[in-house]
């Protein structure tokens, strides 16, 4: 393969330069809205065909390719990811995000990440390999996304249409992981958020987190930020919770909630079963939305509580939660999503808008 027709590189310190919260933010609704319009679509109608995610086994325990493709066609990415005449184009896009897990590795010589993601895009036109880009940041950011759509529409929009400019809200953070750190900094950039509560095992890593956006939003910053010594503490005042662990034990019940409701639930645990740290009896009372019901069939089984609907189905219809509503957002991650993000991190560098 020459240098004219060889794939481009983007590299962790390149896909770090592009991201920003109104791109990944746009590129994973038009991934949500996508998913929903592919049943029963209308004619040049955005849509997706992402099949399962494959797992392969290697030679020794713990070590795993995971392979993610997924076809986006006809979606829309957001307007700073272009100049001109290109802005709002539809666009169509085929991905393949390669996940590697190998569990041994921190305990190599030097260390080495456990994850490692990579999300190879396509010429839709020959199927030639057209870009390789490190997907881990893809991937987190591309999470904390999911989140911040389904506070928008799902908690802020039962308010009206501009709540998500207007309502100051206080979030909780349970688990103050790399998540963790992520839903607080995107939530504090994103929204009026008047009191942040951290909540996280080891109390160290808390503080650390609070002292990190202590100085990311600077002295005129009007978030009042509190490390709690439980997690009910945390949640007790909470609007919105962002729960974030690999806990097997649920760390929220429903008697730690508002007593008024009105709640929005962000459960992005990445345990073993993915809804274990929510108690049975918030579900119970909860509206629970997932980005696919696809996705939710084979990775949800024994989900304490139906399904109420696809969150992209929410955005497309209007739809709201009811004021008083106690709202989860089950993030699960889909590929469509990472192709989307993808994508939109290409044409922005192609354009030269950054």
């Amino acid at each position: 393969m020459n240098n004219e027709t060889a794939p481009l590189y983007y590299s962790a310190e390149t896909v770090r330069r592009l991201l920003t919260w109104p791109l990944v933010n746009e590129a994973v609704e038009s991934a949500l809205k996508a998913v929903v319009s592919s049943q029963n679509r209308p004619p040049n109608a955005a849509y997706v065909n992402q099949p399962k995610r494959s797992i392969t086994a290697c030679k020794d325990p713990g070590q795993f390719l995971f392979t993610m493709p997924a076809f986006v066609g006809n979606f829309t990415l957001p307007s700073d990811c272009y100049v001109g005449d290109a802005a709002n184009v539809t666009r169509s896009t085929l991905a393949c995000k390669v996940v590697s897990s190998f569990s041994s590795n921190p305990q190599q010589e030097p260390p080495l990440p456990s994850i490692n993601a990579n999300i190879l895009l396509f010429s839709i036109q020959t199927g030639e390999l057209t870009a390789i880009m490190a997907g881990t940041d893809v991937t987190t950011w591309r999470t904390v996304a999911a989140s911040i759509v389904a506070t928008k529409y799902l908690y802020f929009r039962r308010f009206g249409p501009s709540a998500e400019h207007e309502r100051e809200i206080t979030v909780a953070i349970i688990g103050c992981g790399v998540q963790g750190k992520m839903h607080a900094s995107a939530f504090c950039s994103m929204f009026k958020v008047k009191q942040l509560n951290l909540f996280n095992r080891s109390t160290a890593r808390a503080f650390e987190l609070a002292e990190q956006m202590k100085q990311e939003l600077g002295c005129a910053g009007q978030t009042k930020i509190s490390v709690c010594s439980n997690p009910e503490q945390a949640v007790k005042s909470a609007d919105v919770i962002c729960i974030a662990t690999y806990s097997t034990e649920p760390l929220i019940f429903a008697s730690d909630l508002r007593e008024e409701g009105s709640v929005h639930i962000n459960a992005v645990g990445a345990g073993e079963i993915h809804y274990s740290e929510v108690a049975t009896n918030i579900y119970e009372r909860a509206q629970v939305y997932v980005d696919c019901f696809a996705n939710a069939e084979s990775e949800l089984i024994g989900l304490p509580a139906p399904i109420t609907a696809e969150l992209g189905s929410v955005i497309n219809s209007g739809h709201y939660p009811e004021a008083s509503d106690i709202t989860i957002f089950q993030s699960m991650g889909m590929a469509s999503e990472d192709a989307c993000v993808a994508q939109a991190l290409q044409d922005a560098s192609l354009s030269g808008v950054k």
